[in-house]
């Protein structure tokens, strides 16, 4: 009997948290007369009150018509939204991947701090940073570029601190047996850390991909082009006409990373849990 209720009690909370996602499929499908009829009190402020039908009495596809056929800057947004994760998170590898093993595996004069300044950088706001990362990308000359996004992305010191707990997981027993073997530290790195790590490397691209694909500060900061924008800023103002299309490209935005979370949930565990250890 408390077997079944904690099943009911976490059902309802688990329908709770998806009810936005399911009343954006929902809008997705519903026309357009429909969603005017109810929710024109709050979208053309007439008397009464707003209510929402889960299940449309009058299922469409006229939504995902509209969006696939006649929404051209959807796809151009789409496509910036793919450029900047992509580059993002290849730089991340590049240079995360890097600092992370070089923090783990070696000990150096002043390796406490610089892991104490990654932590402070790592709990700073965008806001707190802004300004500088403003002035710096205004002297380099790429305002209103796609780099303004990609390039402060590249160096966020939050992928590396999940990488740099995997790699202090790593047995050294192994390390000293590669050294004793002939092996380079290159070749350590290669064929040792980045195995060894991978869940650590996949749960940093998992969570860099959540980010960047969901970002909206960065760009209205540092992008004025709109044929730049990703394309968590396309939403259009919603109104009466055509809020049906706003549900629609929303859901359709949304699923990406929806896939991304599902495909490295098991990874995206294990780094929490890793993060949260003690040093």
């Amino acid at each position: 009997m408390k077997q079944a209720a904690r099943i009911l009690i976490l059902a309802l909370f688990a329908i709770v948290a998806a009810s936005p996602v399911i009343f954006l499929l929902a809008g997705t499908f519903t026309g357009s007369s429909e969603i005017t009829g109810n929710i024109s009190a709050v979208l053309a402020k007439e008397d009464g009150y707003a209510r929402w039908n889960f299940i449309p009495q009058y299922p469409t596809m006229q939504n995902i018509v509209e969006l696939l056929l006649d929404a051209p800057e959807f796809f151009q947004m789409f496509w910036n939204s793919i450029k900047i994760v992509l580059f993002t998170i290849a730089g991340q590898l590049l240079f995360g991947m890097a600092a992370a093993w070089g923090m783990a595996c070696y000990n150096f004069r002043g390796k406490k701090y610089i892991y104490m300044l990654y932590i402070i950088m790592m709990m700073m706001p965008f806001q707190v940073t802004m300004l500088s990362e403003y002035l710096v990308l205004d002297k380099l000359k790429l305002l209103d570029t796609s780099a303004a996004v990609i390039l402060p992305g590249i160096f966020s010191t939050f992928p590396v601190f999940i990488m740099y707990r995997f790699f202090c997981g790593i047995p050294e027993s192994i390390i000293e047996a590669a050294k004793i073997d002939g092996a380079s530290e290159i070749q350590i790195f290669l064929r040792i850390g980045i195995p060894l790590g991978s869940s650590g490397i996949i749960s940093a691209v998992v969570l860099s991909f959540l980010e960047c694909w969901n970002m909206i500060e960065q760009p209205v900061t540092f992008l004025e082009s709109k044929n730049l924008w990703p394309l968590s800023l396309f939403l259009p103002e919603v109104n009466e006409n055509n809020a049906g299309f706003s549900l629609c490209a929303s859901f359709a935005a949304l699923l990406p990373a929806v896939f991304v979370f599902l495909a490295g949930q098991d990874y995206l565990e294990q780094g929490i849990s890793a993060s949260a250890s003690k040093e």
